[in-house]
């Protein structure tokens, strides 16, 4: 027999509406009382019916992420963090995937699956701020990620030119004065590449470095293949690098693949960094320093954010958020330098 929120109510010696009020986070209730109700809940062993609880506020209790690869790591990681606080909150998360296509992240933009989604948590390559502002779909929307700024939603991103700066400071700092960087693209104009190279050029300059055009190599993607055709081409440089800054950890894992077929040291002869912290960066061989984003405050925050919105919690005017970042320091560009 099914476990009614009167039988609990029983058990915890308080009123339906105060269990009501815990089981469904309607008011505050005291600790005291919270903790009588959710042990009268785990020895009646009540399971809520989140479907039936979503229908009645007029939800279906699915949200959903739209990402552009389904093969980089970093989308797997900030996925399994959105799934876990979406549960957490009795919701379901929904993976659709874009792969980057303009015309697909229009399409989710504006409503795809409006009918079967309470909202969406969007991770745009192509889309600028005007597509972002003319959206007409009312299904609430967070941002995440870099491509998009000054957009009429929330949005969360980390500070990509604090993060470039910080890499580049930690080369510097080992002594290394050609340092290269791999991933350069231009077809957005505050794409997070020519964010991270800004903050690549600026920390140039702080350190009273020249800028080498010849040590900027632009990618037409940001994956491993492309990582390492950019260090064989900066490889075949009358002067080579002696460290690379990589827009992401997969080009750095390709950097250090073309080094090795070279037979070059990591990081003796070039030192490598990228920015992520993907978990394949710590099995790497050299183990790869990088710019580690909170990817579990990203995927938290982005939930959290979201269902504000849709349950209609005061939310305030649409805000950026920027989770911190951190340097994790390993093999590829160890604090001690080169031996």
């Amino acid at each position: 027999m099914a476990v009614s929120l009167k039988d609990i109510a029983r058990r915890a010696g308080v009123s339906q509406a105060t269990v009501s009020n815990v089981v469904n986070g309607y008011r505050p209730v005291g600790e005291a009382t919270r903790a009588r109700v959710q042990q009268a809940i785990d020895e009646l062993g009540y399971t809520p019916n989140l479907s039936a609880r979503h229908l009645r506020r007029g939800r279906t209790g699915i949200i959903a992420l739209a990402i552009p690869e389904l093969n980089n790591p970093y989308f797997a990681e900030l996925a399994d963090a959105a799934i876990r606080a979406a549960t957490e909150r009795g919701y379901t998360l929904l993976l659709d995937y874009t792969d980057g296509d303009r015309d697909k992240e229009l399409l989710v933009a504006d409503g795809f699956r409006a009918q079967i989604i309470d909202g969406l948590i969007l991770s745009a390559v192509h889309l600028s701020r005007d597509d972002i502002a003319g959206r007409t779909s009312q299904t609430p929307m967070v941002l995440v990620g870099e491509a998009i700024y000054h957009a009429p939603y929330d949005h969360v991103v980390i500070d990509n030119l604090a993060a470039s700066r910080e890499a580049m400071r930690h080369l510097i700092a080992l002594g290394r004065r050609r340092i290269a960087f791999i991933g350069a693209h231009i077809e957005a104009d505050r794409a997070p590449s020519l964010l991270r190279l800004r903050g690549y050029t600026e920390a140039l300059a702080a350190a009273g470095l020249p800028f080498d055009p010849d040590l900027t190599v632009t990618t037409s993607g940001f994956g491993r293949g492309d990582g390492a055709a950019g260090m064989r081409a900066l490889l075949a440089l009358p002067q080579p690098p002696d460290a690379v800054f990589a827009f992401n950890d997969l080009i750095a894992l390709g950097a250090i693949r073309a080094l090795h077929d070279h037979g070059l040291r990591v990081p003796d002869d070039v030192c490598v960094i990228g920015i992520d912290d993907v978990e394949e960066g710590r099995f790497s061989i050299p183990t790869l320093t990088t710019i580690s984003p909170d990817k579990e405050l990203i995927g938290r925050l982005a939930v959290e954010k979201l269902l504000d919105r849709i349950e209609g919690r005061p939310a305030g005017p649409p805000a950026a958020f920027q989770p911190p970042f951190r340097l994790v320091v390993r093999e590829s560009a160890p604090a001690a330098g080169p031996a």
